[in-house]
C-alpha cells in the first residue's frame, strides 16, 4: 500500500466508514452551493415568459419571448468556455477557490437581472445587461459541474464516493425544483400587474440572496486534502497548465467522458427537460397533466439518486451505468408506445425513464472524477461534459422536436434507443473505477 493511501485511509477512516463531519460539511457545501447556482440558472428559463416584454422594444410578444430564449441559448455557448477558463482556475488555485467564484458570478448576474431598468428606460441598456448577465451564468455554470464534482469526490472516503457524487445531481433537479415552485408560488398569488412589475424581479432577487447563503457555506469549508497535498508537492514556483496537459496527456479518459455523457444527457433532457413538451404537442396530452406526471417523477428520481449511488460503491459503476443504458434501449419503443395514452400512462413513463436514468446520474460525477489525476481533475472532468451536453443534451428537443412535427414521430423512439446503445458499448468497455485509488 502507498503512503499516499495509506494516509488517505487515516484521513478518511477507511473504505466502509462512516462520514466524518468534514465529509458532512464538504457535501452541505458543494450540494447546497450548488443547488442554490441552479436555482439562479433555472429563474431565467421559468420567469422568461412573463419578464421578456421588459428588456426589448414593445410590439409582438412572441418575438419578445424569442429575443428572450435567445438570450438563455446563448448561455450554453459560455458552459465549454466556463468549464476550461474555471477548470483550469481549480486546478491551479483549489477546489474550494473555483467553487466560491462560480457562485459569486452566477448570485451577482441574478441580483443585476433583478435591479436593470426596462428597455423603456434605458432603451438598449436593459437587453445588453440581461445578455451580459445570461454570458456570465452559463460562464459559472460550466465551471460549477467539474469544480463541485472534484471537490465532492475528493472529499469522500474511498467506498462512499459515488454516494457523496450523487449529491451533485441531486441538488441541481433540487436547484430547478425550487425555480419551479417559486413560479408556482408567484403566479398564483400575484396578478399579471404584479408579476409583470416586480414579481420576476423578486424571483430573481432571491435566487441571488440565496447564492450569499451558499457562497457563505463555500468560504467555511475546508480545501480538498487531494488538492492541498498537490499543491504543496508542486512548490510555489511550479506553472500548472491543466488544459494543456489534459489534452496532451489525458486524452483517452477525455473522450471517455464525452462518451460516457453522451448516452446520460441525451436521455436525461429528454425525460427530464422535453417529456412534458413532447407528450402535448405529439400527442395531445394536456400540459397540465404532463407537468404534473413531469414533477412527481423527478421528486421519486431525486430520492432514488442516493440510492443508486449505494448501489455503485457496492457493485460498481460500470454494471449500474450499464442497466441504465440497456434498460432505455430494451424499453425505448413500448415506453413511447405509451406517452399518449392519458395522464397514468404517461406517469408510468415517466417513472420508469427516472429509474433507469438513477444508474447515470448518480454514477456521472464520481465515474468522471475517477478518470483523472488531481493535477487535471476539474479541467477533465468539466470540458468534455460541458461540450457533450452542448453538442447532444441542448440539440436533443430540437431534434425530437423536428422528428415529431415532419411526420417522423414514430421513430422518436429510434432516436434514443440509438444513445443508449452507444452507451451500452461505451460503459461496458470502459475501465472499473470502483475502488480505484486516486489521488
Amino acid at each position: 500500500m502507498s503512503v499516499t493511501h495509506s494516509r488517505d485511509a487515516v484521513r478518511t477512516g477507511g473504505r466502509g466508514a462512516r462520514m466524518t463531519d468534514k465529509q458532512r460539511r464538504a457535501v452541505v457545501a458543494g450540494a447546497v452551493g450548488n443547488t442554490v447556482e441552479w436555482v439562479d440558472w433555472a429563474v431565467y428559463s421559468a420567469f422568461a415568459p412573463i419578464f421578456s416584454t421588459q428588456f426589448f422594444p414593445k410590439g409582438d410578444k412572441t418575438a419578445d419571448l424569442l429575443a428572450t430564449l435567445a438570450v438563455f441559448a446563448v448561455g450554453f455557448v459560455m458552459r465549454p468556455i466556463g468549464a476550461a477558463v474555471l477548470g483550469a482556475f481549480a486546478d491551479r488555485r483549489g477546489r474550494k477557490a473555483g467553487m466560491t467564484l462560480t457562485i459569486s458570478m452566477m448570485a451577482a448576474a441574478a441580483l443585476i437581472v433583478a435591479v436593470c431598468p426596462p428597455y423603456g428606460a434605458v432603451g438598449i441598456v436593459a437587453p445588453a445587461v440581461l445578455l451580459i448577465a445570461r454570458l456570465v451564468q452559463g460562464f459559472s455554470a460550466g465551471g460549477e459541474f467539474g469544480t463541485s464534482s472534484a471537490f465532492l469526490i475528493e472529499s469522500a472516503s474511498p467506498g462512499r464516493r459515488a454516494f457523496i457524487g450523487s449529491w451533485q445531481q441531486v441538488s441541481v433537479g433540487a436547484g430547478t425544483l425550487i425555480a419551479s415552485l417559486m413560479g408556482t408560488l408567484l403566479t398564483s398569488t400575484l396578478n399579471d400587474g404584479a408579476l409583470s412589475a416586480w414579481g420576476w424581479r423578486a424571483a430573481f432577487a432571491v435566487g441571488g440572496l440565496l447564492g450569499l447563503v451558499g457562497l457563505w457555506l463555500r468560504t467555511a469549508v475546508e480545501e480538498t486534502d487531494a488538492f492541498t497535498e498537490l499543491a504543496e508537492n508542486r512548490g510555489d514556483d511550479a506553472r500548472p497548465t491543466p488544459l494543456r496537459d489534459m489534452v496532451s496527456r489525458h486524452p483517452r479518459a477525455a473522450l471517455r467522458v464525452i462518451g460516457i455523457t453522451i448516452a446520460g444527457t441525451l436521455l436525461y433532457y429528454v425525460w427530464v427537460s422535453y417529456m412534458p413538451g413532447y407528450a402535448h404537442a405529439a400527442e395531445g396530452v394536456p400540459l397540465s397533466r404532463a407537468f404534473l406526471a413531469n414533477t412527481i417523477a423527478i421528486v421519486v428520481f431525486l430520492v432514488m439518486l442516493p440510492f443508486g449511488g449505494m448501489l455503485s460503491d457496492r457493485f460498481g459503476r460500470k454494471p449500474t451505468m450499464t442497466a441504465f443504458a440497456a434498460g432505455f434501449l430494451v424499453l425505448s419503443w413500448p415506453l413511447f408506445q405509451l406517452v399518449g395514452n392519458g395522464f397514468w400512462p404517461l406517469l408510468v413513463v415517466e417513472l420508469v425513464g427516472m429509474f433507469f436514468l438513477v444508474g447515470y446520474s448518480a454514477n456521472c460525477a464520481v465515474v468522471m472524477a475517477e478518470q483523472f489525476p488531481a493535477e487535471v481533475r476539474t479541467t477533465g472532468i468539466g470540458l468534455p461534459y460541458a461540450l457533450a451536453v452542448a453538442l447532444f443534451g441542448g440539440t436533443a428537443p430540437y431534434v425530437t422536436t423536428w422528428m415529431a412535427t415532419h411526420g417522423h414521430r414514430e421513430k422518436v423512439w429510434v432516436y434514443t434507443a440509438v444513445a443508449a446503445a452507444i452507451g451500452v458499448v461505451v460503459y461496458l468497455t470502459m475501465p472499473e473505477t470502483k475502488g480505484k485509488e486516486i489521488e
